[in-house]
Order: structure tokens, then sequence, then C-alpha cells
């Protein structure tokens, strides 16, 4: 199994680190909040979320589960990297907010020293993933054995677990067979309950 990290640990990046750890993963939760990291490594959910707080304990338990503010500890850790930051709307204005994702990127690019996958679950404007492309190999140490894929999330509040463990459709947008065969890699368990995954083409459309 890929080593997981999940950037971000607000509603959406805290529930898949669980959940992803409660399925078997190795996972390496990051956030720039230490006060955030703290409460999770101590077993705290930071929101409310049937299921969650019980999964939560189970999986720091199995020792699969860890979160740090070392964006150097994520690069040495991952294989595949989940950007679960968050796009908050710009004030007067219906445009997303980038410059969370754009740091995230920023920050991880500059410690992924080999061959890795980075993976965008925030809702993004169209030509974001292409512009992070560019971004993460022109940063990164390892360039252009760096990827980027997107695999939208689909969460609805109070049912979560559900959604991230049992979802109904999985939507990968990548731009490799490697990348696809990654993302599969990356949900093993939830593609082995039948759940249907999107079918890629390459070259990607303009995203």
């Amino acid at each position: 199994m890929p080593r997981l990290t999940v950037i971000g640990t607000g509603y959406l990046g805290a529930t898949h680190a669980i959940c992803m750890a409660v399925l078997g993963y190795e996972v390496l939760g990051v956030d720039v909040d230490g006060a955030k990291v703290a409460r999770l490594a101590s077993g705290e959910v930071p929101f409310f979320e049937p299921g969650l707080p019980e999964l939560l304990v189970k999986a720091l338990e199995s020792g699969r589960l860890r979160f740090t503010t070392s964006y150097a500890e994520a690069g040495d850790f991952g294989d595949v990297h989940f950007l679960c930051v968050g796009t908050p709307q710009r004030p007067g204005s219906y445009a997303a907010d980038l410059r969370f994702v754009d740091a995230a990127v920023t920050e991880l690019a500059h410690h992924l020293h080999r061959r890795a996958l980075v993976v965008g679950k925030s809702t993004v404007p169209i030509g974001t993933a292409a512009r992070l492309t560019e971004m993460v190999r022109r940063l990164a140490p390892a360039g252009d054995r760096v990827e980027l894929a997107w695999n939208p999330e689909f969460l609805r509040e109070g049912y979560a677990v559900d959604d991230t463990m049992r979802p109904d459709r999985l939507v990968f947008g990548v731009a490799s067979p490697w990348a696809q065969e990654r993302l599969r890699a990356a949900y093993a368990p939830v593609l082995a309950q039948g759940t249907p995954p999107s079918s890629p083409t390459w070259p990607p459309p303009s995203w």
C-alpha cells in the first residue's frame, strides 16, 4: 500500500486522514495549526461528525495515523499527498481564494525529492490543476517526476464517514496511466467494494 499524507486537517482533511487509516493505510496528517494537530493527536476531533471520534481513537491506537506540522516530514513520508486545504470565497466575490492551496503546494513541493503524486481534493476553478502542475514541477527537487491529479470530494455533513469509506463513486482526473494506478492503489479497499472509478483519458482536458 502507498503511504499517504493529507495536507490540511479541517473537516475534509481530518475525515479523509482518519478514514484512510482505518482502511489500513499509513497516514500522516499535516497542518500549519499546531493546536489543531495537538488536538487530533490526542484523540479529539475539533468538529462534530457522527462516528468520527471513535474512528480517530481506533486509527491512533493502530499506529497507522500520526499528525505533524512538518512539511519536510510529509515529503519524506508520503507516496501520495492529498491536498485538502480550504478554498473560501473571496470577500465581495464569488471567486475562490486559492492562497491556502498555493501556500500548501509551494511548501510541500520544496520537500518532494522522489517520485510522488499530489492529489487535489479541494474545490478549485478550472485551470488550477494545470497551473499547480507547473508550480510543483518547478519547485520540487524531483521535478517532473512529481505528478498532479484531482480527486474531488463529495462529502455530506453528518454522512462524511460513509461518503469517504463507502462512496457511490470516485472521480479521478489524471494525466498519465501511472497517476491512475497510484490513485487506484490509494483507494484499493474502496474499489474492492465495487465503487466505480471514472475512466480518464490522456492527454487530459484543459483542467
